[in-house]
C-alpha cells in the first residue's frame, strides 16, 4: 500500500518540485522511517488514517532510538513534504502534520577559517602534479565563490564565463544563479583546464564536467572532503574542517567586510535571508566600529 504512495511522492519531487537526486532520496528516507514506525507498532495505517497523535508518537519513537533533534527536524520536514503531496493529489483531505512541532534547535555557529588559514591550507598543495593543479583550482574556486561541494563537483565547462568574471551555478532545487569569481580562481582554473584536463582521457558523459578524477570522471563529494582534510592536517590546523567550512568562511569574510546580507544571500543561493543571518556573528570590535561610524549617539 505505502509503496504506491512512495512512488507517487518520488515522481512529485522529481517532476513537480525538480529536486536533485540527493534531496529526493532524503525525503523518501524520511517517509521510510514513518512506515518503519508503523510496522514496529504493528499498525500500518494508510496516510489518510494517520492523525496528529500518531505522528507525535512517531516523533517520540524516533527520539527513543537516539535520533538527534536536528535529524528529527529533518524527518518532520520530510513528512510534511509528503503530506503536501497527499493534499495536492487528494489522497488526504486534512494534513495531520500541519500542527506537528519540531524539537527546538540551538543554532550552532560553524567553524570558520581566517583568510590566512585558508591561504596556508592551499599552500600545502603540490602544484607540480596533475592532481595538485586540479586541487589548487578547486579550492580557489570553492573559497572565491562560496560554493556547496555538490555545486563544485557539478561545475561544467559550459557554465564558465571567465572573460567577464562569472560562473553559472545550479544549486538546491535546480535553482540557477550567476556568481562572481575572483582573479586567482580564474587563473588556476585556466592553468588546470589548459594544462592538465586537456591531456586527460575523458569518459563518455563527462566531457563537460570541469573537475575530473584521474579516470576521466567527475569527482565525488567525499573525495573533495578527504583532499581538504589532508591539506588541513598538513597545515597543522585542528579545527573541524570540511568543504562547507570554505563556504562558511567566504560568507563570514564578506559580512565582516561590510557586504549586505542581501548580496551574500544571492551569492550563496539561500532561499531565505534568515539562513544567511547566521553569518552575522561578527566580533565585538567590528560591531562597535560600525556603531561609532553610523549611530549618532556614538559620534
Amino acid at each position: 500500500m505505502w509503496e504506491v504512495y512512495k512512488k507517487g511522492f518520488k515522481a512529485y519531487l522529481q517532476l513537480e518540485k525538480s529536486l536533485s537526486a540527493n534531496s529526493v532520496a532524503a525525503y523518501l528516507r524520511d517517509v521510510d522511517k514513518l512506515t518503519d514506525f508503523l510496522q514496529a507498532i504493528n499498525n500500518l495505517k494508510a496516510p489518510d488514517e494517520l492523525t496528529l497523535k500518531d505522528l507525535q508518537q512517531f516523533v517520540q519513537w524516533a527520539a527513543g532510538l537516539g535520533i538527534t533533534a536536528s535529524s528529527q527536524s529533518r524527518i518532520i520536514s520530510g513528512v510534511r513534504g509528503f503530506y503536501k503531496y497527499c493534499l495536492a493529489e487528494n489522497i488526504v483531505a486534512v494534513d495531520p502534520s500541519a500542527l506537528l512541532e519540531a524539537p527546538k534547535l540551538k543554532r550552532a555557529l560553524p567553524d570558520i577559517l581566517s583568510f590566512e588559514e585558508i591561504e596556508h591550507i592551499i599552500a600545502q598543495i603540490d602544484v607540480s602534479t596533475p592532481d595538485g593543479t586540479r586541487n589548487k583550482a578547486m579550492l580557489e574556486t570553492l573559497y572565491s565563490c562560496g560554493l556547496r561541494v555538490s555545486e563544485l563537483v557539478d561545475l561544467r565547462l559550459s557554465w564558465l564565463y571567465l572573460d567577464v568574471g562569472f560562473i553559472r551555478v545550479i544549486g538546491k532545487g535546480n535553482k540557477e544563479r550567476l556568481v562572481p569569481i575572483g582573479s586567482d580562481a580564474i587563473k588556476y582554473i585556466t592553468i588546470y583546464k589548459d594544462g592538465v584536463r586537456v591531456h586527460q582521457r575523458i569518459q563518455k558523459g563527462f566531457e563537460d564536467v570541469l573537475f575530473l578524477n584521474r579516470f576521466g570522471k567527475s569527482l565525488s563529494r567525499i573525495m573533495v572532503f578527504l583532499i581538504i582534510k589532508d591539506l588541513a592536517a598538513k597545515a597543522g590546523i585542528t579545527k573541524n574542517i570540511s568543504p562547507h567550512t570554505f563556504r562558511h568562511s567566504f560568507a563570514t569574510h564578506l559580512v565582516e567586510g561590510g557586504a549586505s546580507l542581501r548580496a551574500v544571500q544571492e551569492m550563496l543561493g539561500h532561499e531565505s535571508i534568515t539562513t544567511t543571518e547566521i553569518y552575522t556573528h561578527l566580533d565585538r570590535d567590528y560591531l562597535r566600529a560600525t556603531l561609532q561610524q553610523f549611530h549618532p549617539a556614538f559620534q
